[in-house]
C-alpha cells in the first residue's frame, strides 16, 4: 500500500467517525512534496469544504516560528543563546519563591526550562492573560504581570511547558524595534513566502471554523468553549481571539496560517535552515538541548522547536532518533525527521483530537509503514 493510500485511509476514517471535521495533510521528503490532501469541512454547518489554502488557528504551532525568529537573531549576532533575558527586557526579572532573582537566558526560553509555567492556576492571582484569552492587553503589560509571579524552579533544572515563548516574542520585538509579528515576518515568514501566516486573518472567508471533541462527535465551538482535558480540568477556548487586534501577539499561540505555509517552514529546516537560518544554527535548533533533563515524555528531550525523540522504543514510535514534533491545541500536529529527511504537517479544525488524539499517532505511523506492504 502506498503512502497516499495509507494516509487517505487514516483521514477518511477520522472524518467519517466525526473525530475530525476537516484537515489538510502534507508530507515532504528529501525536499519534495510527496503527499497533499484537503478533506472534510472548514465549516460543517455551512457545507464549506476544506481547501489547500484553508486558514487554521495555529495555537502552539506558533512556537517554532517564534523560535526560528529568535534563532535568526542569533545568526545575525543580535542575540546569543546565553544572553540574559533581562539584558533585553530590563523589566522581566521574575524571582524564585525564596526571593532570589535567577539568571534566565534565551536558551531557557527556547527550551521551556526558565521556571515558568503554562498552568492558568499558577497565574490567577497575577491576572496573567494566557495565549488563548480574548482580552485587550499589550504583550509588554502581560509579560510584566508574568514576571511578578514566582518561578516554579531554578532556571535550567527542569523542563516545564510554559509561557516562555511569549517572553521570547517580546525579546524579538525589543531587539528588532518592532512588533513581534513584524519581526517574524521580516526574518521567517516573509523569506519563506508564508503569506497567510501571521497575527491577523488574510482572508476571513478561508478561515476554518473551530470544533471540539464531544461524545457524539466534534461540536462547533462557541465564543467561550470549555473542553475537558487529560489533566482532569477544562481548557477554555476562545476562537474569536484571532479577530481581536488588541489581543497581545502571543509567541506561544497567537498566529493563524495554512498547512502549505508551515510545510515550507519544515522543508526549510530539512534543508539546513535555508533561507532563514545558517546550517550551524539550524542544527543547533533541532538538536536536543535539555540533556540530561527529562522532556515531555519518557524517551524524549526538547529542542528549540519542539519535543525530540531520543529513544524511539521508549516512545513506542517508528520515527528516527532526533525527530522533532509538537502540535497546536486547536487541532494541529507536525513532525520533522532529519534522518529520513521526512516532514509531515497535519492541520485540523478539531481540538483536541487533531493535536493529541488518535489522529496524530495514526498519520505519523502511516508515514512510516513499509510502502511495499
Amino acid at each position: 500500500m502506498s503512502l497516499a493510500e495509507r494516509l487517505d485511509q487514516v483521514i477518511d476514517r477520522a472524518v467519517s467517525e466525526r473525530r475530525i471535521v476537516g484537515c489538510v495533510v502534507i508530507a515532504v521528503e528529501h525536499g519534495a512534496e510527496v503527499y497533499r490532501r484537503a478533506a472534510g469541512h472548514a465549516d460543517r454547518e455551512a457545507g464549506t469544504p476544506v481547501a489547500d489554502d484553508t486558514i487554521f488557528r495555529l495555537a502552539s504551532v506558533t512556537k517554532p516560528i517564534a523560535a526560528a525568529t529568535a534563532l535568526a537573531l542569533v545568526d545575525r549576532g543580535k542575540l546569543a543563546l546565553d544572553t540574559p533575558v533581562s539584558d533585553v527586557l530590563p523589566w522581566f526579572t521574575p524571582r524564585l519563591a525564596d526571593g532570589r532573582q535567577p539568571r534566565i537566558t534565551i536558551l531557557h526560553l527556547l527550551t521551556h526550562t526558565a521556571g515558568l509555567s503554562i498552568r492558568p492556576e499558577d497565574y490567577v492571582d497575577a491576572d496573567v492573560v494566557l495565549s488563548m484569552a480574548n482580552r485587550a492587553i499589550t504583550l509588554e503589560d502581560n509579560m510584566k504581570r508574568l514576571a511578578a509571579v514566582p518561578l516554579r524552579n531554578e532556571p535550567g533544572t527542569q523542563w516545564t511547558y510554559s509561557m516562555a515563548t511569549d517572553v521570547l516574542g517580546a525579546v524579538c520585538a525589543a531587539v528588532m524595534g518592532m512588533s513581534f509579528g513584524a519581526a517574524a515576518r521580516e526574518l521567517v515568514t516573509g523569506p519563506l513566502g508564508m503569506v497567510d501566516t501571521g497575527f491577523a486573518i488574510t482572508d476571513r472567508a478561508r478561515l476554518a471554523t473551530a470544533y471540539a471533541d464531544a461524545p457524539g462527535g466534534a461540536e462547533r465551538m462557541r465564543a467561550e468553549h470549555p473542553v475537558p482535558n487529560p489533566a482532569g480540568t477544562k481548557t477554555m477556548f476562545m476562537p474569536e481571539r484571532i479577530f481581536n487586534p488588541d489581543a497581545f501577539q502571543s509567541g506561544s499561540g497567537g498566529m493563524a496560517g495554512t498547512a502549505p505555509d508551515f510545510a515550507r517552514f519544515l522543508a526549510a529546516l530539512l534543508d539546513n535552515g535555508a533561507p532563514i537560518l545558517s546550517p550551524e544554527i539550524a542544527a543547533i535548533g533541532i538538536a536536543d538541548r535539555i540533556d540530561p533533563l527529562p522532556g515531555p515524555m519518557p524517551g524524549e528531550g526538547f529542542s528549540c522547536f519542539g519535543a525530540v525523540v531520543c529513544d524511539p522504543a521508549a516512545t513506542n514510535s517508528p520515527v528516527s532518533p532526533g525527530t522533532n514534533h509538537w502540535g497546536g491545541i486547536y487541532g494541529n500536529n507536525w513532525f520533522l525527521d532529519p534522518v529520513r529527511q521526512l516532514a509531515l504537517v497535519a492541520f485540523t479544525n478539531t481540538a483536541f483530537e487533531g493535536c493529541n488524539g488518535r489522529f496524530r499517532t495514526e498519520v505519523r505511523d502511516a508515514a512510516y509503514l513499509d510502502q511495499t506492504t
